[in-house]
C-alpha cells in the first residue's frame, strides 16, 4: 500500500476524522479505530496478490469506506448544528448507543450497521448490470468477497487485544474472549453469504426500477438487527442465537 494508493488517501481521511473526533462521541473512536487498522490490513493484502482482480478490489473497499465516512460526518454535523444530510437509521442507531457501553458493543454496532447495511450498496457501486450477466466475472467478484473474510479474520486476535487495552473487562467478557475469536470467524461467513444475497436482490431491483424500495427495507432490517443489539445483555450470545446478518426476502 503506498502513500498514493487510494487506500491509503481513505485510511489518511480515517485518521484524520480520528484525531479529530470530538469529546462528546468519544466512544466512536473504538470502532473508528478498528476499521482503519482493518482497512490498512486490506491494503497490505492486496499489496501481497491474495486477491484475483487487486484492482477492483482496491476500489470497492474505498466506496465501502467512503459510506461509513459520509455517515460519520453527517451525524457529526447533525450534532454541530442541526446539519442537512440524514443519517441512515442503522448508523444513527450505533452513533447514539450509549457511551459507557464495552468497546466491543460499540464496535459490535459499527461492523453491524456498516456491513449489513453498507456493503451491498458498495458491491452494487463497482458491479454493473452487464457484469451480473457474465458466470465467471461473477464467481471472480463473489471468490474476491470472500477473501476478504481471511484478512479479517486475521485481525480479530489484535484487535481483541486492542479492544483490552481500552480499560478493565468484566469477568463474562474475559470469558468470553475465546468465544469472541470463534465466533467472529462465524459471523463473517454468515454475514458474507447474507450481503452476496442482498447485493443480488438489490440488483434485481435496480433493474426493475424498485432500488430505492428495497434499499428501504434493508436499512429497516439493518436498524433493526442494531436495535437487537442495543437491548440489555451481552452480545456475543445473542449474536449466537439470532446470527449476525440480515435478508432481505425475495419478492
Amino acid at each position: 500500500m503506498t502513500d498514493a494508493s487510494p487506500i491509503a488517501d481513505v485510511v489518511a481521511r480515517m485518521r484524520q476524522r480520528l484525531d479529530a473526533l470530538p469529546d462528546e462521541p468519544a466512544a466512536r473512536r473504538h470502532f473508528l479505530g478498528t476499521y482503519l487498522r482493518t482497512t490498512e490490513a486490506v491494503g497490505r493484502a492486496i499489496d501481497q496478490a491474495r486477491f484475483e482482480d487487486p484492482e477492483w478490489v482496491e476500489v470497492w473497499d474505498v466506496r465501502f469506506a467512503e459510506l461509513y465516512l459520509q455517515a460519520h460526518d453527517a451525524d457529526l454535523a447533525v450534532r454541530a448544528d442541526g446539519g442537512t444530510v440524514s443519517v441512515p437509521r442503522p448508523w444513527r442507531l450505533a452513533f447514539d448507543a450509549p457511551p459507557d457501553l464495552p468497546a466491543l458493543a460499540h464496535v459490535l454496532l459499527g461492523i453491524n450497521a456498516h456491513v449489513n447495511y453498507d456493503l451491498p450498496q458498495a458491491l452494487l457501486a463497482v458491479i454493473s448490470d452487464d457484469d451480473f450477466l457474465d458466470p465467471r466475472l461473477m464467481d471472480r467478484r463473489r471468490r474476491d468477497h470472500e477473501r476478504i473474510d481471511g484478512v479479517l479474520a486475521e485481525r480479530v486476535a489484535a484487535e481483541d487485544g486492542e479492544l483490552a487495552a481500552t480499560g478493565p473487562r468484566s469477568l463474562v467478557d474475559r470469558v468470553l474472549t475465546p468465544l469472541n475469536r470463534l465466533a467472529s470467524r462465524r459471523f463473517l461467513r454468515e454475514s458474507r453469504q447474507k450481503v452476496w444475497h442482498n447485493t443480488v436482490e438489490l440488483q434485481h431491483a435496480r433493474v426493475q426500477g424498485t432500488y430505492e424500495t428495497r434499499l428501504g427495507e434493508l436499512e429497516v432490517l439493518s436498524a433493526a438487527k442494531v436495535a437487537d443489539l442495543l437491548r440489555p445483555g451481552q452480545v456475543l450470545l445473542r449474536l449466537a442465537v439470532t446470527g449476525f446478518g440480515v435478508t432481505l426476502p425475495p419478492v
